[in-house]
């Protein structure tokens, strides 16, 4: 019952920047959660560590070891990326706008309110608070609004809302070390970027960028003061009546003073050499020009986002009317003009090599990776932008398909976390879906009147499923044959039975008073399972049409049922907080378990009563067994999923599906400092006239069919829990819930490889580890090395009384290799009775993974099940051409 968190599908992107890490990791914030994608393996997944309200900024470092996010709630979270885990915590005390590490990663920037602060990166140290405030900058008269380092980590560009862009020096010098300011723009400054001189590799130039989609260039000149090279002299400004600056004692330099009255100094140039050299390569101390000025033609649009590539020389910037360009430097040359929304742009950004760009927008839960040399795209994720109503594991527990309130269907890999179809020809909100017995067919209703088949080889609509009058359709359920389909509803309170070979509308059964919410059919035989607010639970034989076969009354509505998968027992929730167990073929109530006090929790800001006192919420919409019926799980309308034993009826574990403060119903009690005259701070709409900043925030108010007496809540989002399935094995199980799809699993989704961190990965280390004795440390780098010869080196030289314990200690990411390696040596080696135990083994250890990977193991599967069938081809040949020989071999052999 180890369940743990494994993942997060279907939540969108709401806002924040998004990073790249090296070519292919994009991260970004979901909600209060950070989702990493692999864009070369498509794959994605979720961090398990959650912050206390929504994520606002996030930055990685250039090597990519390190995370650190900062939430609406202005706490810092820093995060080993590799590792998964938060290393330390830190809150500020202003809200933050930019962040950014040095290149050298020592250094964090971080803007925070007017204030650009400089911190110590902690690294691995282990120190009570390894946080460190090196410099605090207090230049800016207006929020911070962009940050940018230099190669050296020793200056810095902080761009603010006070129209300006400053340069500052990190170094501290002895004398007042003033910013340089970079005048001119007349609106907010969205980017301030570094370029360098790739021939002296040195910064050169300086582009600021501005909301009003101004572009200016700025040029370097090292200011040099005037010398005397023969005397090695400097001279200072004339300064009259000002007091010597230095003792006359001062051994370092002598003060010779001239008839004209000035004053110069006299240096020693063995000693002072190079500080004369760092003041005149003082980047803020230099004279810097306006060289040119350029516009983006995007009228009556402002410029939300933009990033710069110092490699490439190219600028990529994105309009609030969905457009976005890409600009050659220093000529300003448009390589692209593209629209990909009406909507805000709110991040876009270049990964390392600069051949992708990243765009995300808030208002439509959007992401996109395009290559823009070959102008295809690399991604395109959208996840759900509405609440997920319903979901449902395939047979093989390898697929998860979503239907949300935003009329699509998605169609989600479980292991890798991506979607990989999306079907929109809903016109209305999915309230159901059902996979068929095959894996290659899936089943939705919908509140458009429509219950629809869908083909998941040629990924279309197949079959339409309609009746004579328009009906909302609620529930949804198929046989075990898969010939029959029944649909409840929740205008006229009938079930509507289909063929499914036909398509043609076989029978209406009525006798419901209220809408009919729960159906489903019995594992064992034909007997079809429905309740509804009508308080009742009926049972239908379908094939007979003898209507309903059998009624269960019981003293409140009844919002949901389902079947224990050996069809012995049928569980359904009422409105007053109960789950009650019915013995189906006998008609008599078994158990009941009280969970009213278990799933109550949480306060919203429109309540009037305290959490313990208020009953909204205080019931199961969604019920789901185990793969044994030994449990059950139980969500609703909170922020708990209960855990429950079915023969004991006492709880056994309760999940808090999220900690996002940004959600109403999260908090027992409520913050009375912010309550005011006016009600709960939290509701006062005092969002600012410039649509053009902050986060997007998603407000929609409840739907009328959620619950019988369900209030809105003026938009702010509930947390709840939807819909709920455990997968056919009862190895993992999803939940729909208001951030998402939260995936659970008992399984480890993620297994550290200590050679990660190994920077020695070469063939000599390999045999080291061989002549040591260590042939797991052996296999793996040879793994990680990705050469044939050293994986069947090492292959052969593990002893068969070993094999099970280096098999063990394999990661998860290298099994294809491995069985792929295992395939090729079947069919060239000689030692066939070796390399089958290193099979056997492997499936031992890893059955149930591979079972799980299936469908991405299947071509390295298919390679080894061909090397089997021709060995054993070529075995039975040898021995059947030679059978007389061997029965001559072995009486011989016998008689001596």
């Amino acid at each position: 019952m180890n369940f743990r968190f494994q993942n997060l599908l279907g939540a969108p992107y709401r806002g924040g920047n998004v990073v790249v890490s090296g070519n292919s990791l994009l991260i970004s914030p979901v909600g209060n959660r950070i989702s990493v994608t692999d864009l070369i393996k498509s794959e994605t997944f979720t961090l398990p560590c959650e912050s206390s309200s929504n994520i606002s900024r996030i930055a990685v470092s250039s090597d990519g070891n390190f995370l650190i996010s900062v939430d609406e709630n202005l706490r810092c979270l820093f995060i080993n990326l590799r590792r998964r885990v938060i290393l330390h915590r830190m809150s500020f005390k202003k809200p933050v706008s930019a962040i950014k590490f040095s290149p050298d990663g020592e250094l964090i920037a971080f803007g925070v309110g007017k204030l650009l602060q400089i911190w110590r990166s902690p690294g691995f140290r282990k120190e009570f608070f390894p946080f460190q405030l090196i410099r605090t900058f207090a230049d800016c008269d207006a929020t911070v609004t962009s940050l940018d380092w230099s190669p050296d980590s020793n200056y810095i560009l902080a761009g603010s809302k006070d129209l300006t862009v400053r340069l500052f020096c990190l170094k501290k010098l002895n004398v007042f070390n003033k910013p340089f300011l970079f005048l001119g723009h007349r609106d907010a400054i969205t980017g301030a970027f570094f370029c360098i001189d790739k021939k002296l590799n040195k910064v050169s130039r300086v582009y600021t960028i501005s909301r009003d989609c101004a572009l200016f260039s700025w040029t370097y000149n090292d200011n040099e003061e005037k010398t005397d090279d023969l005397k090695g002299e400097v001279s200072d400004p004339p300064s009259p009546g000002t007091p010597e600056l230095r003792p006359q004692g001062d051994a370092n330099s002598d003060l010779v003073s001239f008839p004209n009255g000035n004053i110069k100094k006299r240096k020693n140039i063995d000693d002072h050499a190079d500080n004369l050299d760092e003041e005149r390569g003082f980047l803020h101390r230099g004279k810097w020009e306006l060289s040119k000025k350029d516009y983006f033609t995007q009228a009556s649009a402002k410029l939300t986002a933009c990033d710069y590539h110092r490699g490439l020389d190219l600028v990529v910037v994105g309009f609030s009317n969905g457009v976005f360009g890409l600009y050659q430097m220093p000529d300003f040359v448009c390589v692209h003009l593209l629209s990909i929304s009406r909507e805000k742009i709110s991040t876009a950004v270049f990964n390392e090599l600069g051949n992708w760009l990243t765009f995300g927008c808030a208002k439509l839960g959007q992401l996109l990776v395009w290559e823009w040399r070959s102008e295809s795209y690399i991604l395109k994720q959208q996840g759900h932008y509405f609440d997920v109503n319903c979901l449902a594991y395939s047979p093989d527990s390898q697929l998860l398909a979503t239907g949300a309130d935003d009329n699509k269907i998605k169609v989600w890999t479980v292991s890798s976390g991506a979607c990989f179809v999306t079907f929109s020809e809903h016109t209305n909100a999915v309230t159901a879906v059902h996979f068929m017995a095959g894996n290659h067919c899936l089943l939705s209703a919908s509140l458009d009147g429509t219950v629809r088949a869908w083909d998941l080889f040629r990924y279309r609509n197949f079959r339409t499923f309609t009746t004579p009058s328009s009906r909302q359709f609620v529930s949804l359920a198929s046989d075990q044959s898969g010939e029959v389909i029944c649909a409840g509803t929740l205008d006229s309170f009938e079930i509507f039975v289909w063929s499914m070979k036909t398509g043609r509308l076989l029978d209406v059964l009525s006798g419901h008073e209220g809408p009919v919410h729960g159906l489903m059919f019995s594992p064992t035989n034909a007997i079809l399972a429905s309740s509804s607010w009508d308080k009742t639970v009926r049972l239908w034989d379908v094939f007979d049409g003898k209507g309903a076969v059998e009624s269960f009354p019981h003293t409140h509505d009844v919002l949901t049922l389902v079947y224990r998968p050996d069809g012995k027992q049928l569980a359904c929730s009422t409105l007053d907080g109960q789950i009650h167990f019915w013995d189906p073929i006998d008609g008599v109530l078994m158990y009941t378990i009280e969970g009213r006090r278990d799933i109550a929790g949480g306060r919203l800001m429109t309540d009037r009563r305290s959490a313990a006192n208020s009953t909204s919420g205080k019931f199961f919409t969604s019920l789901c067994y185990s793969a044994d019926g030994s449990y059950i799980l139980a969500g609703g309308s909170s922020k708990y999923i209960c855990m429950y034993d079915v023969a004991d009826q006492v709880l056994l574990r309760r999940f808090q599906i999220t900690h996002n403060l940004s959600l109403d119903g999260v908090l027992d009690f409520l913050n009375s400092k912010k309550m005011t005259e006016a009600g709960p701070l939290d509701l006062i709409d005092d969002e600012n006239s410039d649509v053009e900043e902050g986060i997007d925030q998603q407000t929609r108010a409840k739907l009328g069919y959620d619950l019988p007496g369900s209030m809105p809540n003026r938009g702010r989002t509930v947390i709840r829990t939807k819909c709920l399935r455990i997968a056919p094995t009862g190895r993992c199980w999803a939940a729909a819930t208001t951030e998402g799809v939260l995936v659970y699993s008992i399984d480890e989704s993620f297994v550290f490889d200590p050679t990660d961190l190994d920077i020695d990965v070469t063939p000599e280390a390999v045999d080291e580890a061989l002549n040591e004795d260590q042939p797991a440390r052996a296999l793996l780098l040879s793994l990680r090395l990705n050469e044939d010869a050293l994986i069947k080196k090492c292959i052969l030289s593990v002893n068969p009384v070993d094999i099970l314990a280096v098999v063990s200690s394999i990661p998860f990411r290298y099994l294809q290799r491995l069985i792929e390696a295992i395939a090729d040596h079947m069919e060239n080696s000689r030692h066939l009775e070796l390399i089958l135990k290193w099979w056997q083994e492997l499936c031992k250890a890893h059955g149930h993974h591979i079972q799980q990977n299936s469908r991405s193991l299947r071509p390295s599967l298919r390679s080894l099940e061909k090397a089997i069938i021709r060995s054993h081809q070529d075995l039975a040949e040898a021995c059947s051409s030679n059978e007389y020989t061997l029965q001559y071999i072995c009486s011989t052999g016998a008689k001596s």
